[in-house]
């Protein structure tokens, strides 16, 4: 069985017994997306024919063609190896629409596949609801084919199609802008109306999160690779950005004081392109790489958006099958061997309410938070011999806001504590921010008496879980 991320409910009272919450704070729906942790992003479309990885808008529909379309496949896949929503290129800068759209002449209804009645949208979206998986859609805002981009016009147009597909397909859990801008064949930009296109994704549902390099509901983190930054905010200067910001570089981190919740969304594909070629179906990644991008996306507090692209026939191709099955077994035997200490103590507890053995226990609303004078709080761990942890898992409860910045690990030997895991700048291996999880791998001497030694924060520390795994076998 898959090892499964502790699922908090989203209702939290605030009280005299809890600390008070520290802005800013993520809603309900951001909290849903982050436990969901790993999602699948599906690139089809006419560059799945072409080769290309960028089309160029002035392909013959007839290319398309996926002969054994099944989306039912892509979804029992994604089921069975924990992959827990897919997002769909509906549109990608070709312009070609997956859909039938009433707003272009560049889509499923111009080619001869199901005699021009197929509709990818349809199938995707009936699959993953059957299947109890989200879905979400990638649409490109550049068009390379349509004869209104570079004109105000055109703005309209992508309003339309985003209403379109939404109102057919939804609800969407994400949707996907891509900040890409080039000349139309009139040779002019264009200027997108961002405020519009989102207002009109939360005309239909509010909680959709939506994603962009400035967010609002999730951002990019900076790279293709997959990798979280170590140190890793939730909050960003969201005014500062939009799709395309010359900023970027800024992403990864987000920032200490920033004015919004915009947790960091990682995205990388399982192939060398975003789009399925022959070529490379010997070029899948490893499962160790997946393994490596698990832990520092996932294992630094973002979400993974896994590129698992369709094949020429309509279906995951077996290469892809298989390492994802690999893949998901590799986690499970990651966290198969859970360790319980015979112990645990705190510096101190901030009420009755937070007491430190709410860390094991998975009801919603537990935590642990020290007291306000408390000014380096510890929890010290005491385990069993023959029961050494290899790895430990972090998670603040963010119901509270993102609040740690330096914390260590320690472990008592030679009658003083020792630093397994310390935050200096001259330490190879810096462990800063926790956020939603943080997964820190250990080699601790015994391993029978371990501390976190939590240095500074923005507010007191207010941890929602701490788990602790033996190697797997």
């Amino acid at each position: 069985m898959l090892w499964a991320p502790f699922v908090f409910a989203m209702s939290q009272p605030y009280g005299a017994g809890l600390p008070q919450p520290i802005p800013p704070l993520p809603t309900e729906a951001q909290l849903r997306y982050q436990d969901m942790e790993i999602v699948g992003f599906l690139h089809f479309g006419p560059n799945t024919f072409s080769g290309l990885e960028w089309g160029k808008g002035s392909e013959d529909p007839k290319i398309f063609q996926p002969a054994q379309l099944n989306c039912k496949q892509w979804a029992d896949t994604f089921k069975a190896t924990g992959v827990r929503g897919a997002i769909i290129t509906a549109k990608h800068h070709d312009g070609f629409c997956l859909w039938p759209t009433k707003f272009s002449d560049h889509t499923v209804a111009q080619t001869t596949w199901r005699d021009g009645k197929g509709d990818v949208l349809a199938d995707f979206s009936q699959a993953f609801k059957a299947a109890n998986l989200p879905v979400g859609f990638y649409l490109s805002p550049w068009d390379r084919n349509h004869p209104t981009y570079g004109t105000p016009h055109y703005n309209d147009v992508f309003v339309n199609m985003i209403d379109e597909v939404l109102s057919k397909y939804g609800p969407a859990f994400e949707f996907w802008f891509d900040g890409a801008n080039g000349e139309g064949p009139n040779g002019k930009r264009q200027v997108y109306d961002w405020p519009r296109f989102n207002t009109m994704v939360f005309s239909h549902n509010k909680d959709t999160i939506i994603f962009s390099d400035g967010g609002p509901g999730c951002r990019w983190v900076g790279n293709e690779s997959g990798i979280a930054s170590e140190t890793n905010w939730n909050m960003l200067d969201r005014d500062r950005f939009e799709p395309g910001t010359d900023h970027s570089t800024e992403l990864g981190e987000g920032h200490e004081s920033g004015t919004h919740w915009v947790p960091a969304e990682c995205d990388v594909s399982i192939r060398p392109g975003w789009f399925w070629r022959e070529s490379e179906n010997s070029q899948v990644k490893s499962v160790a790489q997946l393994m490596d991008i698990y832990l520092k996306s996932v294992g630094r507090g973002s979400n993974l958006l896994l590129n698992i692209p369709p094949d020429s026939q309509g279906l995951l191709n077996e290469s892809d099958v298989k390492r994802l099955q690999e893949f998901a077994q590799a986690r499970a035997a990651f966290f198969a061997n859970p360790i319980w200490p015979d112990s645990v103590k705190a510096s101190s507890e901030f009420s009755s309410q937070t007491a430190v053995t709410n860390i094991f226990n998975a009801r919603p609303g537990n935590c642990w938070a020290p007291l306000e004078s408390d000014t380096e709080p510890w929890i010290e761990f005491t385990f069993g011999p023959a029961r050494t942890p290899a790895t430990v898992v972090l998670q603040e409860d963010l119901h509270f806001g993102q609040r740690v910045k330096v914390f260590r690990l320690e472990e008592f030997q030679d009658s003083r504590w020792t630093p397994l895991f310390q935050n200096t700048q001259d330490h190879p291996k810096q462990a800063t921010t926790i956020g939603h999880k943080r997964i820190i791998q250990i080699q601790p001497k015994s391993g029978q008496k371990l501390r976190i030694v939590f240095e500074k924060f923005r507010a007191l520390p207010v941890l929602r879980r701490i788990q602790f795994f033996g190697k797997s076998s």
